[in-house]
């Protein structure tokens, strides 16, 4: 079973490039995140003639998470727990019955937390607090996990092109990276640094200064797996060459799969 996530950009801008892309690379499971449309405006119906079904939770305008996927989720669980107060559109869950078991995976839209000195970075903060007691829960019920999608966050220095760029910003400071390290502290592997200690290991690459051209990019789109799911693991990768196609996302999809 292959599993991908992916921070599209923008759907509607996207749209093309995520058709091109289901075509020729054939997930099972797609996580979106950065759809940046409502429920009702969203593409689905060139997607579902792919072949995919469609579970959307989307903002106006920014935000918003998706799941794709060949077969239909038994449940669907949209927003993230513990804040009713929160309105943004970051997190949807799906649980999918395949041959070998039950699968739950989680596509999410970690905040960016920029900048560093406004109520954004202890939103980021705050939020994934919330996504450490959710992943706490969910390990509970042992059963392969996946917590997919654009953390907003650069694990290591080696996972950008220049730590001294970064050392500043919210994706990089010590307090999110600890953040980060005390979820995989709960029992997740990293699928994508378990297959590859290489540097770079890139997702993403600005548009701005020529970053693609020059491979200026960072780390931050991660596949974090239970330990039911890591023992299932085959082989995780980034299909880096979605980047250089016409009008891309700044991100790119990373892929595992798994003997589901």
């Amino acid at each position: 079973m292959k599993i991908a996530t992916w921070n599209i950009n923008g759907i509607k801008a996207r749209i093309e490039v995520l058709l091109q892309w289901l075509r020729e690379s054939q997930p099972d499971i797609v996580c979106l995140q950065e759809i940046k449309s409502v429920d009702e405006n969203f593409p689905r119906l060139e997607i579902e003639a792919l072949g995919y079904h469609v579970e959307t939770h989307g903002q106006k305008g920014f935000n918003g998470v998706a799941l794709l996927s060949k077969r239909s989720p038994e449940d669907v669980v949209r927003g993230l727990p513990g804040d009713d107060d929160d309105v943004q559109s970051r997190f949807i869950e799906g649980v999918f019955s395949t041959e070998k078991g039950i699968l739950r995976i989680c596509s999410l839209y970690l905040p960016n937390g920029n900048p560093v000195d406004t109520e954004k970075y202890p939103y980021k903060l705050g939020w994934m607090e919330r996504l450490h007691s959710l992943a706490q829960t969910r390990l509970k019920l042992e059963e392969p996990l996946i917590l997919a999608g654009d953390y907003n966050v650069i694990p290591q220095p080696h996972d950008c092109f220049d730590p001294e760029v970064w050392k500043n910003d919210a994706l990089f400071l010590p307090q999110t990276r600890d953040a980060y390290q005390r979820l995989l502290n709960l029992g997740f592997t990293d699928a994508l640094r378990t297959s590859s200690d290489a540097a770079p290991l890139y997702t993403f690459w600005d548009y701005q200064a020529g970053a693609w051209q020059k491979n200026n990019g960072i780390r931050i789109d991660h596949l974090l797996l239970s330990a039911e799911a890591a023992n299932k693991l085959v082989s995780a990768s980034v299909e880096k060459y979605v980047r250089g196609w016409e009008k891309p996302s700044d991100h790119v999809p990373a892929v595992i799969e798994l003997n589901m």
